[in-house]
């Protein structure tokens, strides 16, 4: 068995005692349909296998699983300020400053985004599936993290994770509304819309300060890389899920 998977987002390399980055679905010890890194709490996997996992991940992305904090996502657009690790419910986006914590969030198809200010050590992780950036969730949160820490989005760098790309992300009138037209196209072979979720977040970045260069997009898709990325939509709903992480520890 290969090591499990982190792929630190090179956005951050200036900050070496940050931990940034995500999870491939390679190095674990799940079986099928949830081959192999599966760290998803909410799945069908066996429990003791996704612990493990995690126990894996952790410890190649250089933290102890105490450090972690998370929450149990719902697609809203509320935002817990953390202070201590530990898990809560109903949050898509999490923000903190305190060292020795490393907040994360799961996905599998949505925008994971990560965003550090280096002026405030501050950071923050959100869960933006469409619903979390049609509520401009990533907008939100540099907000509150402005009134938290005082953080300035001029200051920020920021990493938008592996998810499902738009040409992937086909849709219909009942998503594509709650999008504007430089994000969405309609393809009249099919009758459908596809949505740029990438595109989409990087765009409230940029509103809310960050220089372009500042911002590290994800190459990857959850569907089209479904060899090394679980995808909600490629497994027909029963697969695993990533962990987007970032904290000083």
């Amino acid at each position: 068995m290969q090591a499990a998977s982190f792929r630190r987002a090179a956005i951050f390399d200036s900050f070496p005692g940050l931990i940034a980055g995500e999870s491939t679905r390679h190095g674990g010890v799940s079986r099928a349909p949830y081959y192999s890194l599966n760290l998803g709490k909410s799945t069908d996997d066996h429990p003791e296998r996704v612990a493990e996992n995690r126990r894996l991940f952790a410890a190649a992305a250089g933290f102890d699983l105490a450090a972690q904090a998370w929450s149990y996502q719902v697609h809203g657009d509320r935002i817990r300020l953390v202070t201590e690790p530990g898990g809560a419910e109903g949050y898509d986006a999490m923000i903190s400053a305190t060292p020795g914590i490393v907040l994360s969030v799961t996905v599998a198809d949505c925008v994971p985004v990560l965003i550090y200010d280096p002026e405030n050590r501050a950071f923050a992780a959100v869960h933006a599936g469409w619903r979390g950036t049609a509520f401009e969730l990533v907008s939100k949160t540099l907000a509150a993290m402005s009134e938290a820490f005082g953080t300035r989005g001029a200051d920020c760098f920021a990493f938008i994770g592996t998810c499902i790309d738009e040409c992937s992300f086909e849709v219909g009138e009942d998503v594509a509304q709650h999008f504007s037209s430089p994000f969405k196209r309609f393809d009249a072979l099919t009758g459908k819309f596809f949505v740029d979720l990438k595109k989409a977040n990087a765009a409230q970045l940029m509103e809310a300060g960050l220089p372009e260069g500042q911002i590290g997009i994800s190459p990857y898709c959850t569907v089209r890389n479904n060899a090394d990325y679980f995808s909600h939509r490629a497994d027909k709903g029963t697969t695993g899920r990533m962990l987007s992480v970032i904290g000083w520890i």
